[in-house]
């Protein structure tokens, strides 16, 4: 007897309908698995007869083949276990076949028969909806995410006996149900942490603001203990809350790298990736035999903090720069490519030399001539060309660190990005492409970041002391841009200009 059961392939971020075919006939008795399966799925024979044997059901003595079509496609995992074994139920009268066709069933067994979670979840449910599905049955443990998509079914199973339960008319599984909305709206502004924690470093807040204001990247200099990590972790605190739309985005890109928990359904603030030192080039921009997101795209629409950025390998670092500029990064296969999005905003550490304390107000530097400037050549000329603003942060004073006055809130910050963020979308309504000042075009911001005269008289001047390239020249453009945003100006002024400007420390001569 010929059954169809039905699941899905996650690759990249979008899933793709898989067909198991399982037929039982007379010939030598065996099992044969085809349709190109991984290990995991080929393994699936001894967790699928232990789990059924358990179950209390018979795995079928007879001539089996289970196809997996399109045969020419590459499956892999182990999220087909219960795919395959409710089409052996089926095909062996074990089970009624009448309703399976109707639902997406994917699940990993034990050997227990309880069921395990899975990869991808909402990115399957995504599709099954798509291929006009009833429902989607899945381990519980991921139906919160499956459940965000409305108009679907999602059925949320904890043993593989209530699925076959619920074939043979028994039992009905729980079905799952989210308010999308109000789940988003309940968590996009919960913060434990909050700039006002941070007493003192008014002009690095600044510097901050500026940065969450226009989508810019910016590095940040300075010894040891001044506040920099501390500063960097607040940045999302300030940023505009996430749109729905933007919330969904992010969500399935972190359900197909399995970094959803089990009672997480909808990703509501902006992530904050702040991977280690040692982190290799495939785990931050992603990658593998089946290529899997990386730290970049876990970091789509949140941020991306490189602590202590010099100590980062090189070819780490390098492979930021094609990112950074396209905010999507493709992986190529010799089998497939798969484009991960990548839109974040970075923001880095760093000491200014080995020892940490090159250009500290009370502290000497003990490292040796030239070693400051080998130190800063870790990181390549291009990728700091990449960053608009760097910015140098110094020790807070006794007197600040003492005071009781609380700094400002992280929510008036937050009121005054979103205003700026406000204008940039109206200025940007006609770009689909374009959502904040650091995505403007190239080809753009000599029309959009007029200086008028004298205001290029002082560019020309730091172009001509600090020795800045074409890039840095229209990131200072932009920034300035942002400043003048922020500051409810149409024009950019000669103000806005100068703060631009002194945000390129690492351009300065006393750098190097």
């Amino acid at each position: 007897m010929l059954i169809k059961t039905f699941g899905c392939a996650v690759y990249g971020i979008h899933a793709m309908p898989i067909t198991v075919e399982v037929n039982i006939g007379d010939g030598r008795v065996g099992y044969h698995l085809v349709g190109l399966p991984d290990n995991a799925i080929k393994e699936s024979y001894l967790r699928i007869e232990t789990a059924l044997k358990n179950t209390g059901f018979a795995f079928p003595r007879k001539k089996v083949v289970v196809n997996m079509a399109p045969a020419d496609v590459r499956k892999e995992g182990s999220s087909y276990d219960l795919t395959i074994a409710v089409a052996l139920l089926a095909a062996s009268d074990q089970v009624p076949s009448e309703e399976i066709e109707k639902y997406l069933i994917m699940g990993e067994l034990s050997l227990d028969g309880s069921l395990l979670p899975i990869t991808g979840a909402l990115p399957i449910a995504i599709q099954a909806k798509k291929e006009g599905f009833k429902g989607f049955i899945l381990p519980k443990q991921n139906a919160n995410e499956a459940a965000i998509v409305a108009g679907l079914d999602v059925l949320g199973a904890e043993h593989l006996n209530q699925v076959i339960n619920f074939f043979q008319g028994g039992d009905e599984l729980e079905r799952i149900e989210v308010d999308t909305r109000k789940e988003f709206q309940d968590s996009y502004d919960a913060f434990d942490i909050d700039f006002s924690d941070v007493q003192g470093q008014e002009n690095i807040k600044r510097a901050l603001e500026i940065a969450a204001a226009g989508g810019h990247n910016i590095i940040l200099i300075g010894p040891p203990g001044a506040g920099k990590t501390m500063l960097a972790k607040r940045l999302p605190t300030i940023l505009p809350p996430l749109t729905l739309q933007e919330a969904l985005e992010t969500t399935k890109i972190h359900s197909v790298a399995g970094k959803l928990t089990d009672h997480l359904g909808l990703v509501a603030q902006r992530p904050f990736r702040s991977p280690h030192h040692t982190i290799s080039d495939v785990a931050l921009v992603g990658g593998g035999t089946n290529p899997q997101p990386g730290e970049i795209s876990l970091a789509h629409h949140g941020v991306l903090f490189l602590d202590e950025l010099p100590e980062f390998k090189r070819t780490v670092l390098e492979v930021l720069r094609q990112p950074l500029e396209e905010r999507r990064v493709s992986i190529s296969r010799a089998r497939m490519a798969v484009d991960f999005p990548a839109s974040f905003m970075l923001i880095a550490s760093m000491n200014p030399c080995p020892c940490g304390y090159f250009n500290h107000p009370d502290k000497e530097c003990t490292c040796a001539p030239g070693l400051v400037q080998k130190y800063l050549s870790r990181i390549s000329g291009p990728l700091l060309d990449r960053i608009d603003i760097h910015i140098e942060v110094t020790p807070v004073k006794f007197e600040e660190l003492s005071a009781t006055r609380k700094s400002e809130l992280s929510k008036n910050v937050r009121e005054r990005v979103i205003q700026a963020r406000a204008i940039q979308q109206e200025r940007y309504k006609e770009s689909p492409q374009v959502f904040s000042n650091a995505m403007l075009p190239n080809n753009q911001v000599r029309e959009l970041c007029q200086v008028g005269t004298a205001g290029e008289k002082l560019l020309q001047t730091a172009m001509e002391k600090l020795g800045l390239s074409a890039r840095a020249y229209d990131r200072i453009l932009k920034v300035s841009r942002t400043i003048a945003d922020l500051a409810g100006s149409d024009d950019i002024k000669v103000e806005h200009l100068a703060e631009a400007i002194h945000f390129r420390s690492l351009d300065k001569e006393v750098w190097g």
